[in-house]
């Protein structure tokens, strides 16, 4: 029913991935494997929905806190992740980022310390810093069947003084990691002993693969937290803006709603936004398994021609997203040089983990949400690009 391997040009659009490649790889006429958006057309019902509601013809201020956007989220939570959600605790923020940047400024104070899990999304360091908080970082640490987080580290850390929030990525970004409940329901009593509170950012909830399901952090909260996410990045739809929350302290709900309407003048959504929401979660559905099923092909056709190439990478698809986390430690590969064989000889933008931090050193991150005729290239130019410095 869907053909997500026709290819779309998107030259000349404004995109941050092909037209702006040079910003941080130098050159401008590369094949970008970058920034976590898709090459695929987003659904049709949210393409359907847009028309009809740009046909319409007034683009007034809007109001998010309506009685569709709040049921679309509601059934989506039930219908995808087996979860009821009170409608009365959601929250709403033109992005993620915003939301989280915002909830450190209201949980903490200059001079304070967030907890993350590294390697981490470079937007993590950007708004933990941009804040004057600091970065109190935690290993994942790899092991035979994915990535291991030692709770005793962990209790170290959040036991400091400073320490006055765990900035959850869930699933995590870049490693793939899913959280098992014992994980989940661990951290939330060391967060609760310690008296920490919680961001939890979910935006890679609906892509997970394998047996192991993505379980809200709702699902196993205590003390104050929030869940953040959006369906942007499983419907492709992050030009729309939007994001949504949900903070079940009132007093702390409250606040970060006064300043959204407030000191931000935020408090009118992207009606756009609101649009595509409520077409993908009602609507959705099957569009987004069949692209989860190409995307899951996509990463297995990585491991099969990295494993042919080079057996001693043995690299396993990873638990979550369409973002490849391959390490490359095995290979004993200068950074550098690879990826000045990436860029220079292949022509190719593949992200270096070191942007990740100092835990990504060794790693690339490569976007499979792409059709495979180019997901082909990409990773032909990162096995001959390696062939190259090895």
């Amino acid at each position: 029913m869907f053909d997500f391997s026709k290819v779309v040009d998107r030259h000349g659009t404004w995109c941050t991935q092909w037209d702006y490649v040079a910003d941080r790889f130098g050159s401008a006429d590369l094949l970008p494997f970058t920034i976590s958006d898709m090459d695929f057309t987003t659904a049709p019902c949210i393409l359907e929905a847009l028309t009809k509601r740009l046909s319409h013809g007034v683009l007034g201020y809007s109001r998010w806190k309506n009685d569709e956007f709040l049921a679309a989220i509601s059934h989506w939570f039930l219908t995808r992740h087996d979860t009821r959600i009170d409608p009365q605790s959601l929250v709403y923020g033109p992005s993620v980022i915003y939301m989280v940047s915002e909830l450190i400024r209201q949980w903490s104070s200059a001079g304070d310390a967030v907890v993350i899990h590294t390697p981490a999304y470079d937007a993590f360091y950007k708004a933990i810093e941009g804040n004057q908080r600091a970065v109190l970082p935690v290993a994942l640490e790899k092991c035979a069947n994915g990535w291991y987080c030692d709770m005793a580290k962990l209790e170290a850390v959040l036991a400091r003084a400073e320490s006055k929030i765990l900035l959850l990525c869930s699933p995590q970004n870049p490693t793939g990691k899913v959280w098992t409940r014992d994980e989940l329901e661990t951290m939330a009593e060391l967060c609760q002993r310690h008296g920490v509170k919680v961001i939890s950012d979910e935006i890679h909830m609906d892509m997970v693969w394998g047996e192991q399901p993505h379980i809200p952090w709702s699902n196993v909260a205590r003390g104050n937290w929030a869940l953040l996410t959006s369906g942007s990045k499983s419907f492709n739809i992050p030009a729309l803006t939007g994001a949504y929350g949900l903070i079940e302290d009132a007093q702390s709900r409250n606040e970060y709603l006064s300043t959204l309407k407030g000191r931000d003048g935020l408090s009118s959504p992207a009606v756009l936004a609101l649009t595509a929401h409520i077409a993908a979660y009602q609507d959705g559905a099957s569009w987004l398994d069949a692209l989860r099923d190409y995307l899951a092909c996509n990463l297995r056709y990585i491991a099969r021609e990295l494993n042919a190439t080079f057996p001693e990478l043995n690299w396993q698809i990873p638990q979550s997203t369409y973002l490849a986390w391959i390490d490359l430690r095995p290979l004993n590969i200068d950074d550098q040089a690879l990826q000045n064989a990436l860029i220079q000889q292949e022509k190719v933008a593949i992200m270096p983990g070191y942007t990740y931090g100092e835990e990504g050193r060794g790693f690339v991150r490569l976007n499979a949400g792409c059709p495979r005729s180019k997901l082909e290239k990409g990773v032909k130019g990162l096995i001959n690009a390696i062939r190259s410095v090895r």
